[in-house]
């Protein structure tokens, strides 16, 4: 299964040449991450504040082709990979025409009472499950 999340590439997106600053599209994927939690019932608000955080430990992309002021622009959301005190996401970004750019982000969990990895709270597993690609250690 996966999550999907569509934005239109806005000016401030874009360098002069009306194509997307290689940057932002961490910024987009976040969103589309932020939007996917928020799908799976999780208050990313609430979380932070209970001292529960996922950062991100590794991100990478990939551009096949441009995105261009005024494109819509589907990402979809996969689960890559889903460890014991990790998870990996994978955003698929896409028009119409085919996949533009791919980027991958590594989230940890970190234990609120040490601020150490700990394991993936089996609540949190349980919602990540059903987009996951492949089960890891």
């Amino acid at each position: 299964m996966n999550h999907s999340y569509v934005f239109e590439v806005r000016l401030h997106d874009v360098d002069h040449a009306g194509v997307m600053f290689f940057a932002r599209l961490f910024v987009h994927a976040h969103d589309a991450y932020e939007a996917f939690m928020a799908h799976l019932g999780l208050d990313l608000c609430a979380m932070i504040s209970a001292g529960e955080r996922l950062p991100v430990v590794h991100a990478d992309a990939d551009y096949f082709q441009p995105l261009r002021h005024g494109e819509q622009i589907t990402v979809i959301l996969e689960i890559e990979a889903l460890g014991e005190t990790s998870f990996s996401v994978v955003y698929a970004f896409q028009t119409a025409a085919g996949l533009l750019a791919r980027v991958r982000t590594v989230h940890v969990y970190l234990d609120p009472h040490v601020n150490t990895a700990g394991k993936l709270p089996p609540s949190l597993r349980h919602l990540l499950q059903p987009y996951c690609k492949e089960l890891t250690s």
